[in-house]
C-alpha cells in the first residue's frame, strides 16, 4: 500500500539514521518543504573526527543518564546535523517540515525555532520537558506518528 507523505517521510529518516556512529541511540532527520528534501542528517561526531564507535562514548564513559547534559558528547544531535547541511549548502529551511525517528531535545527544538521550522513530525517520544514547554509557546506543529513495520 502506498504511504502517505508523512509515512513516507518517516521511513526516509529511519535509513538516513542508518549512517549514525552513535552507540547510544541512532537518530535520523529529513527537512521537507513542499514534499521536497532540503536537508538530512543524523547524529554523530563532526567531519573528520574520529567516530565514537572507534573511540567509545564518552557519555557512557562520565555516566550521564540519558537526556541530561547533552553539551557532553562528541557528537551533533541529527536535528542539528541536518540545520547545519542545509545552512552549509544554502538551502532555505522557514516553513519547512522536520521529521525524525525522536522527539527534539530542548537544544535541537531552540535550533527548529530560531531557523524558521513550522512543523515537527516524530515517530517515538523523548522525554524533554523543557522542549515542551519551549514549543507550547510557539505556532510550531509537533504531531507523533508511529509507523507500523
Amino acid at each position: 500500500m502506498r504511504p502517505d507523505w508523512d509515512r513516507y517521510f518517516l521511513e526516509i529518516v529511519n535509513v538516513v539514521k542508518s549512517r549514525s556512529t552513535c552507540l547510544r541511540r541512532q537518530v535520523g532527520a529529513v527537512i521537507v518543504k513542499d514534499r521536497q528534501i532540503l536537508a538530512t542528517g543524523y547524529n554523530g561526531v563532526p567531519r573528520g573526527i574520529t567516530h565514537c564507535s572507534e573511540t567509545g562514548c564518552l557519555r557512557q564513559k562520565l555516566n550521564v543518564p540519558s537526556g541530561q547534559r547533552h553539551e557532553l558528547c562528541r557528537g551533533l544531535h541529527a536535528e542539528q546535523n541536518a540545520i547545519i547541511q542545509a545552512a552549509y549548502h544554502g538551502v532555505s529551511i522557514k516553513g519547512a517540515t522536520i521529521y525524525t525517528n525522536a522527539k527534539p531535545c530542548s537544544i535541537c527544538t531552540k535550533m527548529i525555532i530560531n531557523a524558521g521550522i513550522k512543523r515537527i513530525v516524530f515517530e517515538e517520544y523523548y522525554n524533554d520537558d523543557l522542549a515542551d514547554e519551549l514549543l507550547k509557546e510557539t505556532d510550531i506543529t509537533v504531531e507523533c506518528i508511529k509507523i507500523d513495520r
